[in-house]
């Protein structure tokens, strides 16, 4: 019996050792990968191939955040409504179907609200190198 203590407690030790072997490890690697010297570009500005325009430390309107929230919003939902339909009972179809449409009803209002408040209303900023 106590034999087989020490096998789990061995088992649990090497999963812990994997984790944080899994969680260092990366940086590590990096760290002695990572180029030592600096380029002129190094420190420049990267977005998506383009040239930067301006400076780094520009402030985002808060309607980027909003956009943001309202697709993680809605990227759980659509997650919980998937298992929701997998296991759409025929017994139960009309209740079920009631559910999932509250359900929707309550995402429509969060939307029809946001509208409202304006979030979906994005105006666009020049630049001003001032």
């Amino acid at each position: 019996m106590e034999h087989q203590s020490l096998f789990d407690l061995l088992y649990v030790a090497a999963y812990f050792l994997g984790g944080v072997v899994f969680a260092i490890g990366p940086f590590i690697i990096a760290n002695l990968l990572a180029p030592r010297t600096l380029q002129p570009k190094t420190r420049s500005i990267y977005e998506c191939g383009m040239s930067p325009i301006g400076e780094a430390w520009i402030r985002f309107g808060a309607v980027y955040y909003l956009y943001a929230l309202m697709f993680l919003a809605f990227a759980v939902d659509i997650l919980y409504l998937f298992p929701v339909a997998l296991v759409y009972d025929k017994v139960f179809a009309i209740r079920d179907f009631v559910e999932i449409v509250i359900f929707v009803g309550i995402l429509a209002l969060a939307v029809v609200y946001a509208w409202k408040k304006g979030v979906f209303q994005w105006e666009r900023k020049t630049y001003n190198p001032r």
